[in-house]
Protein backbone atom coordinates (compact mmCIF):
# COMPACT_ATOMS: atom_id res chain seq x y z
CA UNK A 1 0.00 0.00 0.00
CA UNK A 2 1.25 3.51 -0.73
CA UNK A 3 -0.05 6.72 0.72
CA UNK A 4 0.63 9.77 -0.33
CA UNK A 5 0.34 13.27 1.54
CA UNK A 6 0.83 16.09 -0.70
CA UNK A 7 1.34 19.80 -0.52
CA UNK A 8 1.52 20.50 3.42
CA UNK A 9 2.79 23.65 4.00
CA UNK A 10 4.28 24.49 6.75
CA UNK A 11 5.99 27.89 8.58
CA UNK A 12 9.61 26.97 10.19
CA UNK A 13 13.05 28.75 10.83
CA UNK A 14 15.16 27.55 8.88
CA UNK A 15 18.47 28.28 6.53
CA UNK A 16 22.21 29.71 6.08
CA UNK A 17 21.30 32.71 6.75
CA UNK A 18 20.63 34.56 10.12
CA UNK A 19 17.65 35.78 9.06
CA UNK A 20 15.92 33.00 7.75
CA UNK A 21 16.24 31.78 10.99
CA UNK A 22 14.84 34.82 12.63
CA UNK A 23 11.90 35.30 10.31
CA UNK A 24 11.18 32.58 9.45
CA UNK A 25 9.15 31.03 5.94
CA UNK A 26 6.81 28.67 4.61
CA UNK A 27 8.01 25.45 3.38
CA UNK A 28 6.07 22.72 1.00
CA UNK A 29 6.02 19.67 1.79
CA UNK A 30 5.15 15.82 -0.25
CA UNK A 31 5.66 13.14 1.76
CA UNK A 32 4.78 9.35 0.56
CA UNK A 33 5.08 6.06 2.15
CA UNK A 34 4.81 2.53 1.56
CA UNK A 35 3.69 -0.26 3.68
CA UNK A 36 4.68 -4.10 2.38
CA UNK A 37 2.13 -4.96 0.01
CA UNK A 38 1.66 -8.59 1.06
CA UNK A 39 -0.20 -7.67 3.98
CA UNK A 40 -2.55 -5.32 2.30
CA UNK A 41 -5.76 -7.96 2.44
CA UNK A 42 -5.22 -7.60 6.29
CA UNK A 43 -5.64 -4.37 7.16
CA UNK A 44 -9.48 -4.59 8.66
CA UNK A 45 -8.83 -1.74 11.50
CA UNK A 46 -7.10 1.29 12.38
CA UNK A 47 -4.70 -0.63 13.86
CA UNK A 48 -3.61 -2.69 11.05
CA UNK A 49 -2.23 0.78 9.16
CA UNK A 50 -0.19 3.76 9.57
CA UNK A 51 -1.98 6.78 10.53
CA UNK A 52 -1.19 9.73 8.36
CA UNK A 53 -2.04 12.09 10.72
CA UNK A 54 0.27 11.01 13.19
CA UNK A 55 3.02 10.93 10.16
CA UNK A 56 1.17 14.99 9.52
CA UNK A 57 2.18 15.43 12.98
CA UNK A 58 5.35 14.67 13.17
CA UNK A 59 6.38 16.34 10.04
CA UNK A 60 4.94 19.87 11.22
CA UNK A 61 6.41 18.78 14.84
CA UNK A 62 10.42 19.11 13.00
CA UNK A 63 9.39 21.84 10.52
CA UNK A 64 7.75 23.81 12.91
CA UNK A 65 9.34 23.37 16.60
CA UNK A 66 13.36 22.97 15.18
CA UNK A 67 15.72 24.69 13.54
CA UNK A 68 18.01 23.80 11.13
CA UNK A 69 20.88 25.49 8.61
CA UNK A 70 20.17 23.04 6.19
CA UNK A 71 17.24 21.60 4.32
CA UNK A 72 18.45 18.00 4.17
CA UNK A 73 19.14 17.68 7.97
CA UNK A 74 15.70 18.80 8.15
CA UNK A 75 14.85 16.34 5.76
CA UNK A 76 16.87 14.06 7.33
CA UNK A 77 15.02 14.34 11.40
CA UNK A 78 11.75 13.69 9.67
CA UNK A 79 12.79 10.84 7.90
CA UNK A 80 14.87 9.34 10.30
CA UNK A 81 11.93 9.87 12.96
CA UNK A 82 8.99 8.33 11.06
CA UNK A 83 11.15 5.32 10.19
CA UNK A 84 11.90 4.81 13.58
CA UNK A 85 8.14 5.44 15.15
CA UNK A 86 6.44 3.62 12.32
CA UNK A 87 7.99 -0.17 11.62
CA UNK A 88 5.46 -0.55 9.08
CA UNK A 89 6.90 1.63 6.97
CA UNK A 90 8.95 -0.07 4.51
CA UNK A 91 9.81 2.83 1.83
CA UNK A 92 9.29 6.57 2.81
CA UNK A 93 9.79 9.62 0.28
CA UNK A 94 10.26 13.30 1.16
CA UNK A 95 10.08 16.49 -1.14
CA UNK A 96 10.54 19.71 1.20
CA UNK A 97 10.23 23.38 -0.93
CA UNK A 98 11.69 26.03 0.17
CA UNK A 99 9.57 28.70 -2.26
CA UNK A 100 11.43 32.01 -1.01
CA UNK A 101 15.30 31.43 -1.36
CA UNK A 102 17.70 34.47 -1.08
CA UNK A 103 19.28 34.27 -3.79
CA UNK A 104 20.63 36.84 -6.26
CA UNK A 105 18.43 35.83 -9.12
CA UNK A 106 14.84 34.42 -10.39
CA UNK A 107 14.68 31.07 -9.44
CA UNK A 108 10.98 29.87 -7.92
CA UNK A 109 12.31 27.06 -5.48
CA UNK A 110 14.87 25.32 -3.94
CA UNK A 111 13.36 21.60 -3.09
CA UNK A 112 15.09 18.36 -1.54
CA UNK A 113 13.99 15.21 -2.00
CA UNK A 114 14.69 12.23 0.08
CA UNK A 115 14.10 8.24 0.52
CA UNK A 116 14.57 5.73 3.28
CA UNK A 117 14.01 1.63 2.53
CA UNK A 118 14.12 -0.82 4.91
Amino acid sequence: MKINLHEMVFYGHHGVHPEERKLGQRFIVNFSYETDPVHDREIKHFDDTVDYTQVFDIIKGVIENREFYLLESCTNAILDTIMTTFPKIIRAVIRIKKPSVPIKGSLDSVEVQMERIR
